[in-house]
């Protein structure tokens, strides 16, 4: 994911804590903030040491979040700021686990446009 695409300030990941809502489930809290002159959506992944002891482990799930955002793109709402706080439910997940909470997550706080359920053929 390229940097243009980061919330990176100290200002800005403020901004998004103090004016925006969040909502939240086991494995994350996201926090929204709508930003009618975005370009594209910005995301702020923050991963505690709660969650990994070593650099290692919470570089590890900001890798995997990155990667499902990255696949997710599309979907994403273009005119928002976000905030992805991994909690310590999180710690030992992997890609799979990450993405399906990810997922529902962002679906909760109306991050991602809702998509209609792919059909199968037969």
């Amino acid at each position: 994911m390229r940097k243009s695409y980061r919330v990176k300030t100290e200002n800005d990941f403020q901004r998004v804590f103090t004016s925006g809502t969040s909502v939240a489930n086991r494995a994350f809290v996201i926090y929204k903030l709508e930003r009618a002159e975005n370009k594209h959506f910005r995301v702020g992944i923050s991963v505690g040491k709660k969650v990994g002891h070593t650099a290692v482990a919470r570089n590890r799930l900001k890798r995997y979040i990155r990667s499902v955002l990255t696949e997710e793109k599309a979907k994403i709402d273009p005119k928002i700021d976000f905030l992805v706080i991994t909690r310590p439910y999180a710690r030992d997940f992997n890609m799979a686990q990450v993405r399906k909470n990810l997922l529902h997550a962002l679906t909760l706080a109306h991050v991602i446009k809702e998509m209609p359920d792919e059909v199968e053929e037969d």
